[in-house]
């Protein structure tokens, strides 16, 4: 995960983003008792978000206590208690994390050498679940095939990282995996990783590096990109928004899911529209999924 999947706060109600604190400070505590002190700093508000999502599918409360942590030590806060999801998930955020750095080493970024600092904790995560070990090395595999053949496709790009969620979804959720959680959880991965192309678009064209999107259309300027080939980017950013709200619509949910709706139906959309237009762009306080 890349840090974009966030709510639209003013339309989140007062509960949920208890929940949503308490989720991310419930998983922070886990991913110390799952992978290290170290590896907790990798965690990030999608893992929050995938957690919310994972218990209520799974039908498994959340137990929340008001505990002191390390960092907010002086008043007691609000904290989902750790359990076996949250410590699994824990796990996923290492694993994912370990790989994004090396990534980055790969692609000659400074923060790559920080991957030295989850070594333990990856190896750690791998010994619990094994699994999620094998979907990630195997996705990011094929990923980097992909992209070293200058892939143009953009949904061909996109693939590798969709089908890993939707893999570690399957693994997470077990006999509670459907048709259509695998289809939002695909939906969702792919819509990460395009959010990240089109976040790093002109960064990337600059440092010679690849880029799905630059790969379509081949400007160099990511606003003169989106002039020319923003209608079929929208299309297909559309298309991962219908597929997520089919999703949800056919999912078994075992308690309110205010929280979850918040994100995936509002907070994606508009995170959409800021990377395609910028931050306070037109319109992005209304109530339209498209970008």
């Amino acid at each position: 995960m890349f840090g974009y999947i966030n709510p639209d706060s003013p339309y989140l109600f007062k509960k949920d983003e208890t929940l949503y604190k308490a989720l991310y400070c419930g998983l922070c505590k886990s991913i110390g008792v799952g992978c290290g002190q170290t590896a907790r700093s990798a965690l990030t508000y999608d893992m929050a978000f995938t957690s919310a999502l994972v218990h209520n599918i799974r039908g498994e409360d959340v137990k929340i206590e008001k505990r002191r942590c390390a960092i907010h030590w002086l008043r007691r806060r609000p904290i989902a208690a750790v359990d076996e999801t949250t410590v699994a998930l824990g796990c996923v955020n290492t694993v994912l994390a370990y790989y994004k750095l090396c990534d980055d080493k790969a692609d000659g970024e400074k923060r790559g050498v920080l991957r030295h600092l989850y070594k333990s904790g990856f190896k750690r995560a791998v010994k619990r679940f094994p699994q999620i070990k094998e979907i990630v090395s195997r996705e990011t595999l094929r990923q980097s095939e992909l992209e070293k053949a200058g892939c143009a496709v953009v949904d061909e790009a996109a693939d590798p990282t969709a089908q890993m969620m939707q893999d570690i979804s399957s693994c997470i959720l077990g006999e509670y995996s459907t048709p259509y959680t695998q289809k939002l959880f695909y939906a969702l991965g792919k819509w990460v990783y395009l959010a990240d192309a089109l976040d790093d678009y002109d960064k990337d064209v600059k440092k010679g590096r690849y880029n799905a999107l630059y790969g379509s259309c081949k400007i160099a300027n990511k606003k003169a990109a989106i002039e020319k080939c923003g209608e079929e980017w929208k299309f297909i950013f559309n298309s991962m928004f219908a597929d997520m709200r089919e999703s949800l619509a056919n999912i078994k949910f075992y308690f309110n899911h205010d929280l979850t709706d918040n994100i995936v139906l509002r907070g994606i959309p508009l995170k959409t529209r800021s990377l395609f237009y910028g931050k306070g762009c037109k319109g992005e306080n209304n109530e339209q999924e498209k970008p």
